[in-house]
This record gives structure tokens, sequence and C-alpha cells, in this order.
């Protein structure tokens, strides 16, 4: 078949190595990249000469590199790079690592594991990457107009037993919990280095296709908290990487509910702290549209509220009020138990200011942590709420809208909002308990009450001391900026120097 060459034909020692390792002969690699070929739907035919000259140094073209790495992945029993085979190409290093909504399961898996070992080995072009604007919305995109993908099933490798997909849930359940209690400072390398050194070799294992895309969803689960975890430490183009990858996971599994999620919950909230409020409300409605009567209400308010909270920083007010409504109808009936989506009769009680609704009067349920992993079925009934949505209630919701009604300068229901939010956050929601209190100051400080604003501070950065937090920390800095006009009173100034320290943990977050 056609090639190109690589490195001006040098010969590729990488290749070489792992050939070796496998104990594969030339014959044999050859015939082993053609079974892959076939079971991939792909017509190759190979010979110990093809190999002869790949060790020289050419790159087949199209999957072929990938049927290569999945080849000896399979006779070595764990997940293979491209990198390692010395054939990944400009879309799989450099600044492009990760962005990549891959075409196939297989270059998915490749592309995923090659990011872990990028983060843990600190490469450069990762520990130094920034986000990519066009990488916000683009993967949403291939994940929207997506096709069911082929089996999942895997012929060889080590067998993979439910008992291993039960272990990786219930270690992002705990990491997720613990997430939220201290901070990701403290979890963020625990994580990528068990989604290195346990989630890729469960990947290469061999597997059917029922447990494949339990597999597969679990690992999307614990890439998106790595995700978040890297947003959370001051890696905001860490954290892009590891969305797309959670994506497209999430897609490979059939787990529509949760890829809505990742582009709700994580994807958006990360353009929404680069200012990109139009991608925000892009990502939120692709996220409702994607998963169009196949969630339960409570992620119905998670992907609306997203999109109030988008609508807001772009000055909507109509826009954040129509959202808004939704997320409120949406939150009261998964609190009821109710399985119906919201009518055009609840979104309008909500927009109109009916009792508890909220138009600048209350708020309920909505974004942010997460737990555990969705049911293993591929298209859950709306009635059943995945795992990963048990902790999406009011309070959330509350502080979300609290957070769009100070975008628009609406101090006195952002207030109510922030308000809400505590009274409903239990004592193991450290962060979002700081991010709630950061958000009250701020409304205080809005309404002309800067003495009441620094105590409300004051009480999140006894929070944030328990933390490590670079989200918390960067909103206790915005709240220190926002008091800046009032520095002439004694309160804001025993503040701003409490709050003095902030910019270096920032910069220190990263390594923690």
């Amino acid at each position: 078949m056609a090639a190109r060459p690589i490195e001006a034909r040098t010969p590729n020692v990488r290749l070489q190595v792992v050939i070796e390792e496998a104990g594969c002969s030339n014959a044999g690699l050859a015939r082993r990249v053609n079974m892959c070929g076939r079971e991939h739907g792909l017509d190759l035919r190979y010979d110990k000469t093809s190999v002869a000259r790949w060790l020289r140094g050419q790159r087949p073209r199209g999957q072929a590199p990938a049927m290569i790495a999945e080849a000896l992945g399979r006779k070595l029993g764990r997940a293979v790079t491209l990198d390692e085979v010395g054939m990944a190409d400009s879309r799989h290093s450099g600044t492009a690592l990760g962005l990549i909504y891959a075409p196939t399961v297989t270059a998915a898996i490749e592309q995923v594991c090659e990011l872990w070992r990028a983060d843990v080995g600190r490469r450069e072009v990762l520990t130094r990457a920034t986000p990519v604007a066009s990488a916000l919305v683009e993967p949403s995109r291939d994940w929207l107009i997506s096709a069911p993908g082929p089996p999942l099933a895997r012929t060889s490798g080590r067998a993979v037993t439910r008992t291993d997909v039960i272990a990786v849930r219930e270690t992002t359940a705990t990491l997720a919990t613990l997430d939220r209690r201290y901070g990701s400072g403290h979890y963020r390398p625990v994580t990528v280095h068990y989604l290195n050194s346990v989630v890729s070799g469960l990947l290469a294992g061999r597997y059917d296709d029922a447990l494949g895309r339990e597999l597969l969803a679990a690992a999307a689960r614990m890439t998106e908290l790595a995700g978040g975890m890297a947003a959370d430490t001051g890696l905001p183009g860490v954290a892009q990487r590891y969305y797309v990858q959670a994506l497209r996971l999430a897609d490979a599994a059939g787990d529509r509910a949760f890829g809505g999620y990742v582009l709700a919950a994580g994807m958006s909230r990360l353009a929404a702290s680069l200012g990109n409020h139009r991608e925000v409300v892009q990502l939120a409605r692709t996220a409702r549209e994607g998963t169009r009567d196949r969630v339960p209400p409570r992620a119905e308010a998670l992907f609306s509220a997203a999109e109030a909270r988008g609508a807001a920083g772009l000055g909507d007010e109509a826009a954040f009020r129509e959202a808004a409504g939704r997320a409120r109808a949406a939150m009261e009936q998964a609190e009821s138990g109710g399985t119906r989506a919201p009518g055009a009769a609840g979104d309008a009680g909500a927009a109109s200011g009916a009792p508890g609704a909220v138009s600048g009067t209350g708020a309920t349920g909505a974004a942010g942590a997460a737990a555990g992993v969705r049911d293993p079925a591929r298209e859950p009934a709306r009635g059943r709420e995945p795992a990963w949505l048990a902790r999406f209630g009011r309070p959330a919701l509350a502080y979300e809208l609290a957070c769009a009604l100070l975008e628009l300068g609406r101090y006195e229901a952002a207030q109510r909002c922030a308000e809400e939010a505590l009274a409903g956050l239990p004592e193991s929601s450290a962060r979002l308990r700081c991010l709630a209190l950061a958000a009250l100051a701020r409304a205080q400080c809005g309404r002309r009450e800067p003495a009441q604003a620094c105590r409300t501070g004051a009480r999140a950065l006894r929070l944030l001391d328990g933390l490590a937090s670079g989200r918390a920390a960067a909103e206790l800095a915005r709240l220190a900026r926002s008091l800046e006009p009032y520095e002439a009173e004694p309160a804001v100034r025993e503040f701003t120097a409490r709050c003095h320290g902030l910019g270096s943990w920032l910069t220190a977050a990263p390594s923690r």
C-alpha cells in the first residue's frame, strides 16, 4: 500500500523496540495487523516486506498505524500508543494532543491513553498547553451527528471482568467525593496515575460488547473528573483536552446522557471561565439537542442552567429568563419524581414570576458536583437517574443562577439565590459552599454593603484554608477586586490584605 516517509526515512527504532518486546516476527506482525484491519472493516494486505519498510522509516497511510499499535497491544496485553511505535503524526502530538475527536474507537482509545501518559510524564507540550478556541465547539458537532458505532468487543489481552468495571466506578465516586470536600489540588495526580496505570490496561484487555460499553462509560466518567480537576488547579488547556476525550469515550459507549453532561457541566463551564459566553450557550444547546427525550428532568435542568448562565454573560436577559425558567421547571419535575419533559406551560409560569419561579426571586438545583458512574444501559430510561446526577439538586442550581444574575447586575436576586444555595448545601460540599459564599459576598458588594461582603468573604476564606482549589481561590480574588472602590474602609483593607496571597496560590496550584 502507498506510504509516506517520516523523519526523512530515519529508521523507526521505537517500532523495532516494541516488536522485540512483543516477540513478533515481521511476518507475524503483518498477519496480526491484517486481522485487526478485518475486524474494523479494512482490507489490509501487508506482509513481512511491508513491516521491513516501516522499520526503515515509512509510515502507512490511513488507519494502518492505529491497527499496528492495536495488534502489538493485543500481543503485549496493554495499550500501545502511536507515539510508542513511532507513528504519531501532527494530529496526535504537539499542541493538538488530546484535541482530536477520533473517527474510530480504536483511535479514540489510543489518543486518550496517550493523553494520560503525557500527563503522568509531565510532557512540556501538555503542561504548557493553552485552550484552543476552535476546539471548544467543533467536538460537540462531531458528537451531535455521530451514528452508533461498531461493536466494542475485543478478543485478545487479559480478560476484563465486571468487577474491574465496578472498581473503576467506585474509585471515581470516591475521588469525586474527596474532590468536592478538599479540592482538586490534592487528588488530580492520583486520578491521572490511576487512569494511566489501571484504566489504560483494562481498555487493552478482552471483553464483549456489553462489558466494553460499561468500561468505556466508566473511563469517560473518570476522564471527565480529571478534566474538572485540571480546571480547578489552573490548567484550562489540559482540562479542555480531557473533556474532548471524555466526550469521545462517552460517544463510543453509547452514553448520550453523559456526553451531554460533559458538554454542559464541563466544556461550557470552561468556556465561561475563558469569557466565551456565546460558546457556553452553543454547548448547552447542543447538549439539549443531542439528548432530547433521552435524559431525566434533572439533566435537563443542568443543561438549561448552563444555557442561562451563558445568556447572562452575553447580557441577554430575555434569553436568561427563558432558560432559567426551563431549568426551574425541570428541577421541580425531578424533585417531585416526574419523568415527563417540562412543557410550555411550566416554562411560561417560571419565566413570568410564578411563586418560586426564577425571575429574580429564587432558584433551584444544579451544575457542578458529580459522583459515581451512569447505569450501563446505552439509553437509560428518562425516569432513571444515573449516579453522576445524584448530587445535582436545588442548591447547585441556585448557585449557577446566582452567578448568572451577578453577570446581569441583578444583585438583590443574586443574593437570594446564593443564600438559597448555602441553605441547602451540606458541609461536605466545601468547595461549592466556598464558591456560593464568594457569590453572596459579590452580591452584597453590588448592593453597596462592603462591610457585610467582607464578613461573608471571611467565611469563605476560612473554608479555603482547607481546600486546594484554584477555582475557589480565583473567585475570592475576584471578590477582592470588586471591593476596590471601598478600599478606604478598614474592613475592606483588612479583607483584601488577607486575600493578598491568592495570586501566588493560583500560580503554584498546578504543581500540587
